[in-house]
């Protein structure tokens, strides 16, 4: 794990303080240019921490007439500062930066970093002594693919959440195998798509041999984990009392007990009632949305992979998520295959593979996985991401317009359909965009007296 280092407050100059002690002791003529000259404004506050004297804090306070020197001894948090069970404060500095890339513009991200060192000490302080406790979570629910219920944790929580992962993912991540590949650094949907295509080529030497593959999909997957058997394969490697105290509190959290629900009221009858998570036991069921969950998932999902490896030995497997493709020359291999892995979800996991989406044909029909179909000598998207796509283009605003379009072609771009980047690029040019010449970035036209922007 990389390690970084972090500064929250960038001190003074060591000259500027010794011309700011030196204004408290009676001299005025020779104001540090660190701060603001007492006749431009009413107040001036500076706050310095010195060295030889950790956790004291100097605080000048000077008006138009008068400079005063009061000194309080408060705890300072400092990126070094370390506690028990391996926490430092460091570590979750390191943690809240992981959270907010990305969403630094949101809400919540603003209001924590408004008294960001506040907050960080505060939550600190709460882990340190046990008193942390996860807060007030959000719901609502999207429709794109189709329609389900999406857990968003308050931002503190998710600090936590990228604190512990931070913490524990590295002693799991050398664990799995390579063929895992969901929410994984490095490992994304791009990454399945190309391992699954050499994986292909592999089994049917480059196309020139009939080969099948087994495509299953495990039913309400999130909705239906067991807490208590995830608990009990992450207890095995997490040995640190304080940390796993914590993995508990993150586990064991169930959301529906303090959450606010925004949008539509009435998008909640579009998700099925066996996948919304208040139909469930609260031992049944992780909240999709969080790193935490997405991460469990993968602790849950390694018991399939290991035995898949080791004990069905098939050498050409893939995973993400709960979809999961097995390949073999044999079809009766596979069938056989498939019988022990529905035993070992049943007694393994308490889980079920869905009957509509397990798929037993030849590998040259072709194969749907993580957005691509691999099929002889080619790597595409779906059909329906293609009508998706151009839908969207038609039919989004004029200001989001070139966001989108660059996100379908930058899926596109790694894909041997140039008919398909051909119909977006014409979806674009609609809209009034530029397209590269080889139809894999779309740019914003210049402003002209007969072509505004």
């Amino acid at each position: 794990m990389t390690e970084r280092f972090s500064n929250l407050v960038v001190p003074l100059p060591h000259k500027g303080t010794d011309m700011r002690i030196q204004d408290t002791s009676g001299s005025m003529s020779a104001r540090s240019c660190a701060v603001s000259l007492l006749n431009t404004r009413l107040g001036d506050v500076d706050s310095t921490i010195f060295p030889a004297t950790p956790g004291t804090r100097t605080s000048t306070t000077a008006t138009r007439t008068t400079t005063t020197l009061t000194t309080s001894v408060a705890p300072v948090p400092s990126a070094d500062w370390s506690a028990s069970a391996g926490l430092s404060f460091a570590s979750l500095v390191d943690a809240y930066f992981d959270c907010r890339r990305t969403k630094r513009n949101s809400v919540s991200a603003l209001a924590f970093e408004e008294r960001l060192e506040y907050n960080l000490r505060k939550l600190y302080d709460r882990l340190v002594d046990g008193s942390y406790a996860p807060g007030r979570s959000i719901c609502f629910v999207v429709t794109r693919p189709k329609p389900r219920e999406v857990w968003a944790a308050d931002f503190t929580d998710r600090i936590v959440h990228h604190l512990l992962h931070n913490q524990i993912a590295p002693t799991f991540y050398a664990r799995f195998i390579s063929d895992s590949c969901a929410c994984i650094p490095g490992r994304g949907t791009l990454y399945g798509g190309k391992r699954l295509e050499s994986k292909v080529r592999s089994i049917t030497q480059n196309w020139s041999r009939p080969a099948f593959y087994l495509k299953c999909d495990l039913a309400n997957f999130f909705v239906s984990i067991n807490k208590n058997i995830l608990a009990t394969l992450l207890a095995k490697r997490i040995t640190d009392p304080w940390w796993w105290r914590l993995t508990e509190t993150v586990l064991f959290h169930d959301p529906r007990q303090n959450y606010e629900y925004r949008g539509n009221p009435h998008k909640i009858n579009l998700v099925p009632s066996h996948k919304q998570l208040a139909q469930h036991p609260a031992h049944l069921g992780l909240p999709i949305g969080n790193l935490s969950s997405q991460f469990f998932a993968n602790v849950y999902m390694d018991v399939l992979d290991q035995f898949i490896k080791h004990e069905i030995r098939c050498k050409h497997y893939i995973r993400y998520v709960d979809d999961f493709v097995l390949l073999h020359e044999s079809p009766q291999f596979l069938n056989d295959a498939k019988g022990r892995i529905e035993i070992l979800l049943a007694e393994k996991l308490e889980a079920r593979l869905n009957p509509t989406k397990t798929i037993l044909q030849p590998i040259d029909r072709g194969i749907d996985f993580v957005g691509y179909v691999i099929k002889p000598w080619r790597r595409q998207v779906r059909r329906r991401s293609v009508r998706t796509a151009i839908h969207r283009i038609e039919t989004v605003p004029a200001d989001k317009s070139l966001e989108t379009i660059n996100s379908y072609l930058g899926l596109m771009r790694h894909t041997n359909g140039y008919r398909d980047r051909a119909k977006v690029s014409a979806a674009a040019r609609k809209r009034g965009h530029s397209i590269a010449w080889d139809a894999t970035k779309a740019y914003r036209k210049p402003a002209t007296p007969h072509n505004p922007a």
